[in-house]
């Protein structure tokens, strides 16, 4: 009960710190979207990463099975260590990233790259490069993202 409570809460929780994601539910046709689009609407991060870290929905929505979205990340920055319910299907668009699951040695990740992460598997992940770093992240349940405090 107390894994379902807190899964609604993190769930009205990202609602309200990515009120941009809303704006990609409900698509009902072909669309394109790159990763510098001016359609794309950013919003912030979970407090815990860094406030340069943004957001954008690209299909779906976040608050729901199966949501899209791009996840930017300034050059040279990193999120401590997190978790998330769902599995991640990740392709790196841009930048250099460096991903770290435990147990796990560091891995590094190019653009074009493919990568996946476990669900409920702790992790981090820094950008490596100068340039920004956009994943494309596609999640099998509702988006969130849990601080790992150690």
């Amino acid at each position: 009960m107390f894994r379902n409570s807190s899964k609604l809460i993190v769930t009205i929780s990202a609602l309200l710190l990515f009120p941009a994601m809303l704006i990609a539910q409900g698509q009902d046709h072909a669309f394109v979207r790159g990763a510098d689009s001016q359609e794309l609407e950013w919003g912030g991060c979970p407090e815990f990463m860094p406030e340069t870290c943004s957001i954008a929905v690209l299909q779906g929505n976040p608050a729901e099975p199966n949501a899209d979205v791009f996840f930017k990340l300034e050059g040279n920055t990193g999120v401590p260590d997190h978790w998330h319910h769902s599995a991640e299907r990740m392709v790196l668009v841009s930048g250099e990233m460096e991903v770290e699951y435990e147990g796990q040695k560091p891995k590094v990740i190019d653009a074009g790259s493919y990568a996946y992460g476990p669900a409920e598997q702790h992790h981090n992940a820094s950008c490596i490069s100068e340039d920004p770093c956009v994943l494309f992240i596609a999640f099998e349940e509702p988006v969130d993202a849990f601080a790992v405090n150690k």
